[in-house]
């Protein structure tokens, strides 16, 4: 065994979580037949405070409500809801209830932010100034543009022809001025 593997130790302190919270003494009086839960405490308290407000109605039953309620004492003296006792059970419903729908991160209820316009701009840069080339391509002059109807003049709408494709004044890769160093070659011949 190596000093890394012996320095890991591992404890657990589980044997007071078994054990239910439960209320068996008031001071230096037993309360009988305990210790109860504080199930079997709510619902004792609860229940006959109900028993004693609606006598009225269950009188004519005789004891049976009164053996059902002492019965349903008795059987919430243990009672899980998937490994937990009702009153962390209830705990967890109220708490998962008062959780912020979305969730919480740090500590904070997460919330989408507000919508709003992505607003942007951009710059078009003019192109590279041409250098000075070997042959000037003849290039067509440029027309001007048709005046828009809008302006006031003739209704007739009449397509613009396309200017002309911007032709490179001189070589612009290593590919091109080897070409045209090549053809100038021919032509001095």
């Amino acid at each position: 065994m190596t000093t890394a593997a012996a320095a890991r130790v591992g404890r657990f302190y589980t044997a007071a979580r078994r054990h239910p919270w439960v209320l068996g003494k008031v001071a230096d009086w037993k309360i009988p037949l305990g210790p109860y839960t504080p199930a079997q405490i709510a619902l004792a308290v609860g229940g006959g405070f109900l028993l004693v407000k609606t006598v009225s109605w269950w009188s004519w039953m005789g004891p049976v409500p009164i053996i059902a309620w002492v019965l349903t004492i008795w059987t919430v003296r243990r009672p899980k809801i998937r490994g937990r006792a009702p009153m962390q059970a209830a705990l967890g419903w109220v708490l998962l209830g008062w959780q912020p729908r979305g969730g919480r991160i740090g500590g904070r209820a997460t919330r989408d932010r507000a919508p709003h316009p992505m607003l942007g701009g951009f710059t078009i840069e003019g192109a590279p100034a041409p250098r000075p080339a070997v042959k000037a391509a003849p290039s067509r002059p440029v027309r001007k543009p048709y005046p828009s109807p809008a302006a006031g003049r003739s209704s007739t709408h009449r397509r613009a022809e396309p200017a002309a494709p911007a032709v490179p004044v001189g070589p612009v890769s290593g590919v091109q001025q080897l070409l045209a160093l090549t053809q100038q070659g021919r032509g001095a011949r």
